[in-house]
């Protein structure tokens, strides 16, 4: 039985509220858990303490015997200082402008700094 430290929704519609569990990586994501080890709330401001709250003994345990934190949960890990921090690759930016636009935003400030 593989184990995964994973989020389960909770919470109403368009109000998400998370639950960080330890389950079988084959059980359902909302689904039967073995333990519950803390919560997730995003609709709460980022540097609200109540955001992210991890049982840190129950969750050290639960690695030792071998569970794997999914790739959002091991960010919270990371930095709880619980495990290492994931890398995370670096996210496109699709709203950029695009090479021309960018050339033609050069040109005019060239031409209103002259």
């Amino acid at each position: 039985m593989s184990l995964k430290i994973r989020l389960a929704r909770a919470g109403a519609k368009k109000r998400p509220f998370y639950h960080i569990v330890v389950a079988d990586s084959r059980s359902p994501r909302d689904g039967k858990f073995i333990e519950k080890l803390g919560s997730y709330n995003p609709m709460l401001p980022a540097e609200h303490e109540d955001r992210v709250r991890l049982q840190n003994e129950r969750i050290t345990h639960w690695l030792s015997q071998g569970a794997q934190a999914t790739d959002r949960v091991a960010r919270f890990l990371g930095r709880a200082g619980l495990a290492p921090m994931p890398a995370i690759p670096p996210q496109p930016i699709q709203s950029a402008p695009k090479k021309k636009a960018q050339e033609r935003a050069a040109e005019r400030a060239k031409a209103a700094s002259a």
